[in-house]
């Protein structure tokens, strides 16, 4: 009897936890797998922000970090003065925004659109197709533009010519920069897009669309009520994390596009920067136009985010 209720009114002690050692070499597969991603952020990503601290030197490559004059705000204060960087930050805006309203809204179309064809041999065929130019560097998808909008010879000013219109410099011009970047965007990276969205729609329970099926849904409306609100949350991480690469626009296409006579509104920070920092020799002032990039890019992830939050969505954490 006693041993009996010293037994059932015995202490159990947990087994101790493995160490932090162990359970490393008993996933060490998954631990190697992300290896390389790790490894790409801490060599380009967070060793490099130690190079920061010359935003805040007179930096010179012979003195080295250590040695080189600290000049404090003054890069910045240059910077905030400059008319030119405010033309250069409104284009960088204009841009973005341009992404924002005309090209962020095409691969969810396409992937609704993707989504509802039924033969699957015509849809991987479709896929295919769109997928195609995103393989293509900015430089082939410039050069095929080039070809067709030039006015020596350009395919679209042969028509233009041949019905009886005036050739346009399409290229040189102010007011066709933004239209012709954004659909070189689209024509490259909208087939592309489409991939987690479609990805997302596959997880759909298709018990939904039955049900719906049943009671009198047509295809719009089961798109409306079902497949749109089952990716709203993918949507708006997508969305969020665009907005935080407001002033992160892509150098390589612009600086394609870029010339003398579209400079006014073409020039972005990302070419000003590389202007600065690798032709002039300005390292610490375009290092200063980096970290105000950001920064700014920064607060609006977290601003994005809070305000996902507060309409009841997920976010990105």
């Amino acid at each position: 009897m006693n041993n009996t209720a010293a037994q059932s009114t015995a202490v159990i002690v947990p087994k101790p936890q493995s160490s932090l050692w162990k359970r490393v070499v008993r996933n060490r597969y998954i631990y190697l797998m992300i290896l390389p991603g790790f490894l790409y952020f801490l060599i380009f990503k967070y060793i490099p922000m130690f190079g920061l601290i010359i935003s805040f030197q007179d930096y010179q490559p012979y003195k080295g970090i250590m040695g080189s004059e600290w000049v404090g705000l003054e890069h910045f204060r240059r910077l905030f003065t400059d008319s030119e960087f405010w033309n250069i930050f409104k284009n960088t805006l204009v841009v973005f925004v341009v992404n924002i309203v005309f090209y962020f809204p095409v691969p969810i179309v396409l992937a609704l659109m993707l989504n509802e064809v039924t033969h699957s041999y015509f849809k991987r065929v479709v896929q295919t197709i769109v997928y195609i130019p995103h393989f293509l560097s900015w430089v082939i998808v410039v050069s095929i533009s080039f070809v067709m909008l030039t006015m020596d010879g350009g395919l679209i000013n042969e028509l233009i010519t041949y019905f009886g219109g005036q050739p346009i410099n399409f290229l040189m011009s102010e007011e066709w920069f933004n239209p012709i970047y954004v659909l070189q965007v689209i024509w490259r990276e909208a087939g592309w897009g489409t991939i987690v969205y479609l990805a997302a729609m596959a997880a759909i329970d298709p018990g939904l669309y039955e049900a719906a099926r049943m009671d009198g849904a047509g295809r719009f409306r089961q798109i409306w009520h079902i497949t749109i609100p089952s990716i709203r949350s993918v949507v708006i991480v997508l969305l969020i994390l665009k907005v935080g690469s407001v002033l992160d626009t892509s150098f390589e296409h612009i600086y394609l596009l870029l010339n003398s006579m579209n400079k006014n509104v073409a020039e972005i920070l990302d070419t000003y920067v590389y202007t600065a920092g690798l032709k002039q020799g300005q390292f610490s002032f375009s290092t200063a136009v980096g970290l105000f990039k950001s920064v700014i890019g920064l607060i609006l992830v977290l601003f994005s985010n809070w305000l996902a939050k507060k309409f009841g969505e997920d976010g990105i954490y």
